[in-house]
């Protein structure tokens, strides 16, 4: 912390390099699978979204990922067999891809479960996606792709840079409680029940609690290279937007994540860098507002499993910042990006912003709406050897997790700590001042330049200790990027603690104030 003379004490786990452009190489490839129509099941159980799907995936990744037409393979409805995926996932992208390369692979459709043959599934249920060729049998689906088989195929790209969307049902609690009758009264759900499911007597979205990730063990994938989105959480149901005329219809994950690489769109910190962390809490907020206006969708919660390292990058290359419309146009400066390699034994690079305090916002991903107030009682301007201290306000209850970020990208967590006569939740209304008269000590400012303090305030009961704990407050110089990424990752993932999973309940506030 400038205001508590720290100096740059660790390495970034980034590795920088030089700038250049992300060009696409012969080797990147993409395998794109839209199933909207399906050999053996009836119409009503159809979808119109995965074919518009495909279409705007394969133009965002030539249009803005810089992967070449001819590097995409695209495979929807009577061309997306079960050996045909297998196949192509085998063919095109492992043995046409090297580690280094860039793949990326999406679908979009049914997904399901299926009776667990192997004995690694604790519910006793295999997740699966759907095929062309699909069968009922005559107590569980066949011709299917198990998780246990695509995750068997994603171990083959270990060392690639691999991001894997899936736009599917993630709700066993609709696929064990419903039956095919009731498959109808839910218009755009991405799921198929299980063919010997009975109908039941409840709403669309409750039921038996079994989950569905199509991918069962994200966080061995994600170490060795694989970023993985998906358009809901858990018991969750993941939807075509039926607000659409039926030819236009997409996915409602797909499109959001789609117009979330536009200028000006997920961009929180406006820095022209669109990150995964500010891409996620896009997706996510698009994704609530389209459920909160369907009667029949309780949560949507689309997940993101990366390295945390990850959550500050961006792969695509970043948008010039314009100048502000106003009588008298501002003009902004045009950030410095660099290109850097996420540590996981992958090679190929992304973009993040040079400067650490910048790229605070990339890696929280969230928009500063003022639900957390952070204030010093000097003001923002201070000189260097002046005393202050800081004041967090929250509008909602909440663990309190204070960092401050200095110009050389060195993060001091004021909070928790173990000075602090206790460390309590902040309760909605109240401010937090710190240091008090109990620490027996001022903050003094050091350094000079523009520092940010970031205060973060966690409504759910998160275990962080291992990321934040009060051991490492105001007694270890940390990096920053490496110590935010872990906390944000942190709070991205399900929440489990209530009768419905959902996402973390999280604030964040910042500051921004200067040292001369």
């Amino acid at each position: 912390m400038a205001a508590l003379r720290t100096t740059l004490g660790m390495l970034s786990c980034l590795t920088l390099l030089a700038a250049q452009p992300l060009v696409a190489r012969a080797e990147d490839r993409a395998l794109l699978i839209g199933i909207g129509t399906y050999e053996n099941l009836p119409e009503d159980m159809f979808l119109h979204g995965p074919k518009n799907d495909v279409k705007a995936i394969h133009a965002l990744l030539t249009d803005t990922l810089s992967f070449k037409p001819e590097s995409i393979r695209v495979l929807t409805d009577e061309k997306a067999t079960k050996a045909a995926i297998l196949q192509s996932i085998d063919e095109w992208l492992v043995a046409g891809t090297a580690p280094g390369d860039r793949v990326y692979v999406s679908f979009s459709g049914h997904g399901l479960q299926v009776k667990d043959l192997s004995g690694d599934e604790e519910d006793g249920m295999d997740e699966a996606i759907s095929t062309y060729d699909i069968k009922a049998g005559e107590t569980d689906w066949t011709n299917v792709i198990l998780d246990d088989e695509l995750e068997a195929e994603l171990e083959k790209l270990k060392g690639r840079a691999v991001t894997l969307v899936i736009d599917a049902c993630h709700s066993g609690t609709i696929s064990r409680s419903l039956s095919p009758q009731a498959v109808s009264g839910l218009k755009g759900a991405r799921y198929l029940p299980r063919p010997s499911a009975k109908a039941v007597q409840q709403k669309a979205t409750r039921g038996l609690r079994i989950d569905l990730g199509v991918v069962d063990k994200p966080a061995e994938l994600a170490a060795g290279g694989v970023t993985a989105w998906s358009a809901a959480a858990p018991y969750q149901v993941a939807w075509d937007d039926v607000r659409q005329p039926e030819d236009d219809r997409h996915g409602v994950f797909t499109a959001a994540y789609i117009a979330g690489y536009k200028p000006g769109e997920a961009d929180a910190n406006a820095n022209g860098l669109i990150s995964n962390a500010e891409l996620f809490e896009y997706v996510t907020t698009k994704s609530k507002e389209y459920c909160a206006a369907q009667e029949n969708c309780d949560n949507l919660d689309p997940q993101l499993e990366s390295v945390p390292d990850a959550l500050g990058t961006s792969i695509a290359k970043p948008h010039p910042v314009v100048a502000e419309q106003t009588e008298t146009p501002v003009e902004k400066p045009q950030p410095v990006y660099q290109e850097v390699k996420v540590e996981a034994g992958v090679t190929a690079p992304a973009y993040v912003d040079a400067d650490p305090v910048v790229a605070i916002g990339d890696i929280v991903g969230k928009a500063d709406n003022g639900d957390v107030m952070v204030s010093l009682d000097t003001g923002p301007n201070l000189k260097k050897g002046q005393a202050f201290k800081i004041s967090v306000t929250s509008k909602y209850d909440g663990n309190l997790v204070l960092l401050d970020v200095n110009p050389q990208g060195v993060a001091t967590q004021i909070f928790p700590n173990e000075v602090a006569r206790k460390i309590t939740p902040l309760s909605a209304g109240s401010t937090l001042t710190i240091p008090d008269d109990y620490y027996g000590f001022d903050f003094e400012a050091d350094g000079s330049g523009e520092s940010v303090l970031v205060a973060i305030v966690v409504g759910d009961d998160v275990d962080l200790n291992d990321v934040a704990g009060p051991a490492q407050g105001l007694n270890a110089e940390l990096d920053a990027r490496q110590t935010l990424s872990g906390i944000v990752a942190r709070l991205q993932k399900a929440w489990t603690g209530d009768v419905e999973n959902r996402g973390v309940h999280w604030s964040l506030g910042t500051l921004k104030y200067r040292i001369e």
